[in-house]
């Protein structure tokens, strides 16, 4: 009952281009996951997770990232870069972690300026 009254509860969040909604769901995440964006959405495990400046600004990174390839396009390119730093790597979560967009997102997140200094399709610089 809980998880419902935390989906129902969503903190919008504004930015100058769009509005994205934070939503606490905890039976969504494996224990070693505490966030993912999909667009416009950002699912947290916590609601303490909310006032994570660095983790809202790592989420927030992947929204932009995700509005630049129109969204399902982002996906696709995710996914196949996964499973090309999987076959790469041999371990999940070096994969994960080369992502060229979570190597944009981890760079960047301890910049709160970022977003507003960020090039469009800047993660390119981390393929």
């Amino acid at each position: 009952m809980n998880d419902l009254i935390d989906i129902i509860y969503n903190f919008a969040v504004k930015s100058s281009h769009f509005t994205m909604f934070i939503v606490i769901f905890s039976h969504l995440f494996r224990k070693n996951f505490i966030g993912i964006t999909i667009f416009p959405f950002i699912f947290l495990r916590d609601p303490k997770l909310k006032e994570d400046k660095t983790l809202i600004n790592h989420e927030t990174i992947h929204i932009i990232q995700q509005v630049e390839l129109l969204v399902i396009p982002f996906y696709i390119w995710y996914f196949t870069e996964y499973a090309y730093r999987l076959i790469q790597y041999k371990d999940q979560h070096k994969a994960y972690r080369n992502i060229s967009f979570e190597r944009e997102a981890y760079a960047n997140e301890n910049n709160p300026n970022y977003l507003k200094e960020r090039k469009f399709y800047n993660f390119l610089k981390y393929v």
